[in-house]
């Protein structure tokens, strides 16, 4: 009998794939079985690291392959989807993932500080979503799994989409956003048979966030804000990626999973009331 998890046979993209949560879901994903399409931005050292995650997998008996695509810019989404159904012949999971931030005061924060932002973490989500429920709706069924979802789209947001952030308005209003859109999605796509739901992290030891942890004194601090009292490792997003890519959380949609060591519980308050 096969492992509930099982991914086996299965194709998946994921987006911003190249460090942090997306390398750990891209390995981890494969890991379960799934090939995976890794995604990353052109230029830079970012399709080196691609292709050092690609190669991470096949190490461990999987199947890989690295995409450029600016998620941003509708034509470079268009020919990453491409991309997947030319190297696998299908797609079953998105796992919208890529973002940025970009901190400003709110009276210092230019337009383009906030388009850049929106342009990727919402737009550029809205534009890989739209692109995966295309190709699930026009492929056929795969025969082996009657009576599941025919797709799975997986937003990666984070705590604020519903903690607010000062100087970082842009990502919180980008995050705010992708909540809705994943719920307007799953209601929209759930009679279709895909489903639609969102992983929200906390503070995660990646790249993005390192000042928040990279010196005792800073890490000190942040973990007055969690009281599961560690900060967050990629692969605790990973997992949980999985588990909602496959057929155990069959019956879950439109929902957000604070992976979060419950920073929003808000334990500022904790014997304020």
């Amino acid at each position: 009998m096969q492992h509930a998890t099982e991914l086996r046979g299965r194709v998946a993209v994921v987006t911003g794939a190249s460090s942090g949560i997306g390398r750990a879901t891209a390995i981890a994903l494969a890991a379960a079985g799934a090939q995976v399409v890794i995604n990353h931005r052109a230029g830079g050292d970012s399709q080196g690291r691609a292709a050092a995650v690609a190669e991470a997998i096949q190490r461990q008996g999987g199947t890989a392959v690295t995409a450029a695509a600016d998620i941003a810019k509708e034509a470079e989404v268009d020919h990453l989807f491409a991309q997947a159904l030319q190297h696998y012949g299908r797609l079953d999971i998105l796992v919208n993932n890529a973002g940025i931030e970009h901190a400003s005061p709110i009276a210092d924060m230019t337009l383009a500080d906030w388009q850049r932002v929106i342009d990727v973490n919402l737009t550029g989500h809205f534009l890989c979503a739209r692109a995966a429920a295309r190709v699930f709706q026009s492929q056929p069924p795969d025969p082996a799994r009657q009576g599941v979802a025919l797709g799975n789209i997986l937003f990666i947001s984070s705590v604020h989409e519903v903690i607010p952030w000062a100087f970082q308005v842009n990502y919180a209003a980008s995050k705010g956003g992708v909540s809705m859109l994943m719920k307007s999605l799953a209601q929209e796509l759930a009679p279709a048979r895909i489903r639609v739901n969102s992983i929200a992290p906390g503070a995660i030891r990646t790249a993005i966030n390192q000042p928040a942890w990279d010196t005792p004194e800073s890490l000190a601090k942040l973990l007055k804000l969690i009281p599961y009292g560690r900060i967050g490792e990629p692969d605790d997003v990973a997992r949980a990626a999985v588990w909602l890519a496959s057929d155990a959380s069959d019956y879950v949609t439109g929902t957000t999973l604070f992976v979060d060591g419950g920073m929003t519980l808000y334990p500022e308050f904790r014997g304020a009331g």
